[in-house]
């Protein structure tokens, strides 16, 4: 039977991140057998990318880009009026659309974009699977600690009723399914985990076409969002502070401290800014010896950052400031595909730069190998996106059984 499934989308192509693709790889595969309608507000992420140049991808399903309000900076109250705003649109839409919709798939962003959209679609009696990537309201509690107690107060009962009241919940790790279902009292067996995916393909064509090329100086390259949050200032600080003449140090990617890092640093002359465009992180990430994962405490407790299945898909050797215990500590430790560093420590880091530096080539290879053969079983879209079609496609049939 064919089903109407509707596409929440926070994030949506031409928006270079990882939540973008895996909607795109959803929607892309879903139309195959479904009726595809993806939902999504004016692409803004990251901060300062210029989307200009970025071409429309041709798609054979449905895609409504809503005039909500967006807020690309990183700032706590335009946040939140985004995520209301956005789920206002979608609350419309639903409400407009009810009889046309079989399915709804939302991620989308926490708390009040999830709220509004699971509370149309029990009005009308419609199953939606939410997608949590993080968890509210403790992220916000964690990145402002004075504000941290009332968020939970206020907030935590928004993201209690968003997961009860939705018929099916991804989590991205098994630390997030088990925080999730003892904090929010949902039954463990309503939430599947599902990993984050990066397209190995990318990166296996990239790597059949060209080979391994030298370079005169040794490459640390961290690629990613340059926000507030992402700890890039201590991967330059402990680069300084390592005094390496022989290396360099890329920070590659969009965000909304990239030029105030540049002038900030702009004297050193071995610290480079590289822009991303989207489809060249396979070839960019080539250029490293070394990748660089910088995790603020406690913001890896509960999730696997999208970084790390592309630095593991590229076969490079892994340096990771995090905390113990968390999923990307076990995947770095397990896969022996690099280093972990405790999170926010200069002096360590820069200890470990000057000791990786000295290392023989081929355990830095060996390494790298490591890491791409982990992704490859654990981390790599064609087993993902096969379990999360699954569940959507088991989602409608349990539904329309019942009805």
């Amino acid at each position: 039977m064919q089903n109407n499934i509707l596409i929440i989308s926070g994030v949506f192509p031409p928006e270079p991140v990882v939540s973008a693709k895996l909607s795109f790889d959803i929607a892309n595969e879903l139309i195959k057998a479904n009726e595809v309608v993806v939902l999504s507000p004016k692409p803004t992420r990251p901060y300062g990318y210029d989307f200009s140049q970025e071409e429309v991808k041709k798609c054979d399903f449905k895609h409504i880009v809503l005039d909500s309000y967006t807020q690309p900076k990183s700032k706590f109250f335009g946040r939140f009026r985004e995520s209301y705003s956005f789920g206002k649109h979608c609350q419309k839409f639903i409400c407009k659309n009810k009889d046309d919709i079989g399915t709804i798939y939302a991620n989308t962003w926490p708390l009040f974009g999830q709220f509004l959209a699971v509370k149309a679609a029990k009005k009308y009696n419609i199953p939606i699977i939410i997608h949590v990537q993080d968890i509210y309201p403790e992220s916000f509690a964690n990145k402002i600690p004075l504000l941290g107690k009332l968020c939970n107060i206020f907030l935590l009962p928004i993201d209690r009723y968003v997961l009860k009241h939705s018929t099916h919940i991804i989590a991205i790790s098994e630390k997030m399914k088990n925080y999730l279902a003892q904090t929010r009292s949902v039954s463990s067996s309503k939430i599947t985990v599902v990993q984050n995916w990066q397209d190995e393909e990318a990166f296996i064509q990239y790597k059949q076409i060209h080979t391994a090329s030298e370079t005169d100086k040794f490459k640390f390259m961290y690629l990613g969002n340059i926000g507030p949050v992402a700890g890039v200032e201590l991967l330059i600080n402990a680069f300084i502070h390592a005094n390496l003449s022989d290396a360099e140090l890329i920070i590659a990617g969009s965000g909304s401290m990239k030029e105030k890092l540049k002038n900030r640093y702009l004297g050193q002359n071995n610290i480079e800014f590289w822009d991303v465009p989207d489809g060249k992180v396979p070839e960019i990430q080539a250029k490293a010896d070394v990748m660089l994962l910088p995790i603020k405490k406690g913001a890896a407790s509960s999730s696997i950052p999208s970084k790390l299945p592309a630095y593991m898909f590229s076969a490079k050797p892994i340096i990771a400031c995090v905390d113990k215990n968390t999923d990307t500590a076990d995947a770095i430790e397990q896969s022996d595909c690099g280093w972990v560093l405790p999170s926010e420590d200069v002096f360590i880091l820069s200890t470990k730069l000057q000791e990786v530096i000295n290392l023989p080539k081929d355990k830095l290879v060996r390494k790298g190998e490591n890491g791409r053969n982990y992704a490859l079983k654990n981390l790599s879209k064609k087993e993902n996106l096969r379990k999360l079609l699954s569940i959507i496609e088991k989602t409608y049939d349990n539904t329309n059984s019942k009805n």
